[in-house]
């Protein structure tokens, strides 16, 4: 397999305004050929999706799902640019999905720019202790710091999740494709979570659990 380059990522992402982790997948699944990569990621609608970032998502609806009778409650705001597309029905089966992947999987943050500063390299501090107590030579430890840097992001930002209803996909590649459907920019603006006792000194049931098993059945 062909070695992906940063600058590689750079220039891919200079042509189609895709994001960083899709320009590498696209290098990746083409053999680092930038007109092949090019064409993947138009394929997949994720160059459209892009070029449609720079408008205005001032439209759009709060959704709300609520599971096990009140025990795990959300709310999550998805923007769109007309009232037109705030009633389309694949726009609000768009929101439903977003809301329960947010119930079941309890990320954070919508988007990796959100996290703190100081949350990450309080994360990577614990990483890193957490590398040399393993063992792992020191010359080695930093790489392996950032790739699971890497791994948190996927953890705690809603964007960057495996979708719930297709770990193949992460929530932004959902949310591209639906984009490139109806042919307006989407955007997650933000959600609160709520879970019964959630902070609580009592038994907790493994509601994200529970909430992820309903999804895929």
């Amino acid at each position: 397999m062909a070695e992906i380059s940063a600058s590689m990522v750079k220039e891919l992402r200079e042509r189609t305004g895709a994001g960083m982790m899709d320009c590498k997948k696209a290098l990746a699944e083409v053999g680092g050929d930038m007109e092949k990569a090019t064409d993947f990621l138009r394929e997949k609608g994720l160059a459209a999706a892009a070029k449609k970032a720079g408008r205005v998502a001032a439209e759009g609806i709060v959704e709300s799902y609520i599971h096990g009778g009140g025990r795990i409650g959300v709310m999550v705001e998805i923007n769109c640019e007309t009232d037109f597309v705030a009633k389309n029905e694949d726009f609000r089966a768009l929101a439903k999905d977003i809301a329960m992947q947010i119930a079941a999987t309890k990320p954070e943050y919508v988007r990796r720019e959100e996290v703190p500063t100081e949350a990450i390299e309080k994360e990577r501090e614990i990483l890193r202790a957490q590398a040399l107590n393993e063992g792992k030579p020191e010359k080695i430890v930093d790489k392996m710091v950032e790739g699971r840097i890497e791994k948190y992001y996927k953890e705690v930002c809603l964007l960057e999740q495996p979708f719930v209803k297709d770990s193949d996909k992460t929530v932004q590649h959902v949310i591209n494709e639906i984009i490139s459907k109806i042919g307006e920019k989407i955007d997650v603006r933000r959600f609160t979570r709520y879970e019964m006792g959630e902070g609580l000194e009592k038994r907790q049931d493994d509601f994200a659990a529970e909430v992820a098993a309903q999804i895929k059945a």
